[in-house]
């Protein structure tokens, strides 16, 4: 069972703005990301459902996490149909991310009271999200769908809407600045954020002081 609401997941990724989105196939990898990442102010982490057996991973992690990072709220990404979300979900994800919109997962997070963030390209699918019950949406990927312009043009008309930019998004100030004046309400970084060669030489203190730049920066953002 999910151990926050919705709506404290909700207020939670406006609140801190980052999102960081991470995989590993070796737990023990997995749980020094997230601790990096916990000991930089990071309180919403997204966990992909990217190779075999995640979601046995995801299990492990969720009871770790519990222990050792009490405020975190760990969340599962790229789930792309309903079965695979029911899975997380009684493995206690907090929330649901995808790279698309499909109502059978709607659904199935909605009956649960899960915070489900679908995958968007288009102001019509935007809408469409909306209307299936996403509080905030994931506009991915963020660069190619047309970066910062494009949540700036969808804000004009829909200035309700809550968007998650992943993909294209850095862990800079000039990045950052461009996507929060644009009006995000949050990003989502991977790869950019955990760079291959910091995991393999396994610099976990580079993680943690490049989250805390991040979200001390997106915070100046948030109050200017």
């Amino acid at each position: 069972m999910a151990k926050f609401t919705r709506i404290q997941v909700a207020l939670k990724m406006a609140e801190t703005g980052m999102v960081p989105v991470f995989y590993h196939k070796d737990i023990d990898v997995a749980k020094q990301v997230i601790k990096a990442c916990y000991e930089g102010g990071v309180r919403v982490f997204e966990f992909t459902n990217r190779g075999d057996f995640a979601h046995e991973i995801f299990g492990e992690l969720n009871k770790w996490v519990a222990k050792e990072c009490p405020e975190m709220t760990l969340g599962v990404g790229s789930i792309i149909d309903s079965g695979t979300a029911s899975l997380y979900i009684q493995l206690g994800a907090n929330f649901i991310v995808a790279p698309l919109i499909n109502e059978d997962v709607a659904r199935t997070c909605n009956r649960r009271k899960i915070l489900w963030s679908p995958g968007c390209g288009s102001l019509s699918e935007i809408s469409k999200a909306e209307e299936l019950g996403a509080e905030i949406v994931k506009v991915f990927p963020g660069s190619s769908v047309g970066g910062p312009g494009f949540v700036s043009a969808v804000k004009g008309p829909c200035p309700w809407t809550s968007i998650m930019p992943t993909g294209g998004v850095e862990p800079t100030e000039e990045s950052l600045t461009k996507w929060f004046k644009a009006g995000v309400t949050c990003v989502g970084m991977g790869s950019n954020l955990f760079p291959a060669s910091v995991i393999e030489a396994k610099n976990w203190k580079s993680i943690t002081d490049l989250c805390k730049f991040a979200l001390d920066t997106i915070k100046k953002l948030k109050t200017t």
